[in-house]
């Protein structure tokens, strides 16, 4: 009987011992292999739209009359020099003489000018530098500090233009300034209300300056 008992026993052991080998593998299932990788790399659930920008910057330079620029001719010092855009918008040069550079943007002008110099030097070699931007300008006039012209080498506003002047004198109507553009022939006024501005409202109103705009502040 002891030995008949005994034997259950082994038997019961045996097979508990297996439904627990059974069970342990399926706990101790691992993740396939890269699966964490895969959620490392997983993209965020709200990526950013890269289609969103901010507001483009003015168009893209053109040389224009008044502009000082550098001519460099690699290894023909002779030949290179800093010229200055004439009002009819050309430049003179040695060898070549006269080049129209007005209108055209500075690598366009050292193509125009290596083309025409490879007459003479087989290897030319030109880089064209703007060393003064003096035909970008924008205008101001009636009831400021300092009307007149002023440069326009990086991006700068109404309000912005209205402080280099000096600002609005005693005498200007706040509420009636204008911004006068002339493009594709057609000239355009953008109000301006310096009050509303200034405290935050309508900034719409505070546009970009393009060259050759004039922002007029009448007297009350």
């Amino acid at each position: 009987m002891q030995i008949l008992v005994a034997t259950a026993l082994a038997l019961l052991f045996c097979a508990q011992g297996g439904a627990l080998t059974q069970a342990n593998p399926a706990q101790s299932k691992q993740p396939a292999p890269g699966a964490r990788a895969a959620e490392a790399v997983a993209p965020p659930a709200h990526p950013v739209d890269p289609t969103v920008a901010a507001d483009a910057p003015d168009r893209g330079f053109t040389i224009g009359p008044e502009d000082v620029l550098g001519i460099l001719v690699w290894r023909e010092p002779e030949v290179s020099g800093d010229v200055t855009v004439r009002p009819d918008g050309m430049i003179t040069l040695p060898l070549i003489r006269d080049v129209k550079a007005a209108g055209l943007a500075p690598d366009a002008l050292a193509d125009r000018i290596q083309a025409a110099l490879r007459e003479y030097i087989t290897d030319a070699s030109v880089t064209v530098v703007v060393r003064q931007m003096n035909s970008r300008k924008v205008f101001i006039t009636g009831e400021v500090v300092r009307p007149g012209s002023y440069p326009l080498a990086s991006r700068m506003t109404v309000m912005q233009l209205i402080a280099v002047a000096g600002g609005l004198t005693e005498w200007a109507d706040a509420r009636k300034i204008s911004l006068i553009r002339v493009e594709g022939g057609k000239t355009t006024t953008h109000p301006f209300d310096y009050q509303d501005v200034a405290q935050g409202r309508k900034p719409q109103q505070n546009l970009v300056l393009r060259a050759g705009d004039t922002v007029v502040v009448p007297e009350a």
